[in-house]
């Protein structure tokens, strides 16, 4: 499950991270208890919603209820929002980049940090980056290295990525991104923005888990945020594969996606959406073997795919199984061509993005 940013920061909060003021409006708020200056910001479940003109500034009250109403009418990659997050504006000496996410290639949970955060981290050099496991008995080692690394005292660090991990432990978190990470004037460390995502099997131990995202049948793993080549599978097994497959070619795979046995159209282009939230991608690799999940479906979400999302990568699709030449004819007639097996996927692949 994907969290909207306000529903993150709420799990945050819980463990005591430290994150701006805040308040929620919803379409029925008819009255705003609300001081500007704030930061207005849309809650979709996608990235890139500065550069999309889903966060704004609102410097006087006179402005705030026009640009409400504008974020609510405001269609960022085919999501419009039904609440928006009012927060106040911090006074910003420094923006840095931090994460935890579950890599299923090394079996443990990585550390990822950056000097330098905001829209443009990801066009930093993967090399700039802190990337190091982390574990329970490993944090006050980590907390040093981050401390070093960002350059900060240890006893701001520590108390801090003591209770990230433990808000990434308590909620099982497949992935927290916290960017910015925001080192304020005052010399406080606060959590400007934060994407979490929340593993789908683990909600039978979450009674309490309501949020807009609900668990499904599909099961997408955050791998390597710098990863370059997304796939997508059907079947767990198959998705392994796939991913295994990526990585013994020497490309990098940003994820685990397996659309379950009964997958349709709407499921597939979310996966679609989810995938493009990463900052690297230079390909796409699906590979299908159809039984309950059918080709054509498949084919009418990557035609719809190409439609509504813009710059999306190159695909390299092999598809077999239930109603396959219906998927070829149908994705022929868009000029999307399929290939034979994944092993030609790869070689394409690898040779469009020189990996």
């Amino acid at each position: 499950m994907r969290l909207l940013e306000h529903e993150a920061k709420t799990l945050l909060q819980a463990s005591t991270v430290p994150i701006p003021q805040g308040d929620i409006i919803t379409k029925d708020t008819s009255t705003y208890s609300i001081h500007t200056p704030i930061v207005l910001k849309s809650q979709v479940p996608v990235g890139g919603r500065g550069k999309l003109g889903g966060v704004v500034i609102v410097e006087s009250p006179d402005f705030l209820k026009n640009a409400i109403d504008k974020l609510f009418s405001l269609d960022i990659k085919g999501y419009k929002p039904t609440t928006l997050l009012a927060e106040e504006r911090l006074s910003i000496a420094h923006e840095h980049y931090l994460s935890l996410l579950i890599n299923r290639n090394t079996s443990d949970i990585r550390l990822i940090a950056h000097t330098d955060g905001g829209v443009e981290v990801e066009n930093n050099s993967t090399q700039d980056f802190l990337n190091v496991s982390i574990n329970k008995w490993a944090i006050k080692d980590r907390a040093e290295q981050l401390a070093s690394y960002l350059g900060y005292d240890l006893e701001i660090i520590h108390p801090l990525l003591e209770n990230i991990y433990a808000a990434f432990i308590k909620n099982d978190a497949t992935l927290l991104e916290i960017n910015p990470l925001i080192y304020t004037v005052n010399g406080d460390l606060v959590c400007g923005d934060c994407k979490m995502e929340l593993d789908d099997a683990a909600s039978f131990r979450h009674p309490d888990w309501d949020f807009e995202d609900k668990p499904s049948d599909t099961n997408f793993v955050s791998l390597d945020p710098l990863g370059s080549i997304a796939t997508i599978a059907n079947g767990a097994g198959l998705a392994m594969a796939t991913v295994d497959a990526v990585a013994a070619r020497g490309m990098k795979p940003a994820n685990f996606l397996d659309i379950g046995g009964g997958a349709n159209t709407a499921s597939v282009l979310k996966a679609f959406q989810r995938i493009m939230e990463f900052p690297h991608i230079d390909a796409i690799v699906i590979n299908i073997f159809a039984g309950i999940t059918r080709c054509d479906e498949v084919a009418k979400a990557i035609i719809e795919a190409k439609k509504q999302i813009d710059s999306l990568p190159p695909l390299f699709i092999r598809l077999a199984g239930t109603n396959f030449e219906e998927a070829v004819a149908l994705l022929a007639e868009e000029d999307i061509a399929t290939m034979a097996s994944l092993d030609e996927c790869l070689t394409a692949a690898k040779e469009i993005t020189h990996a």
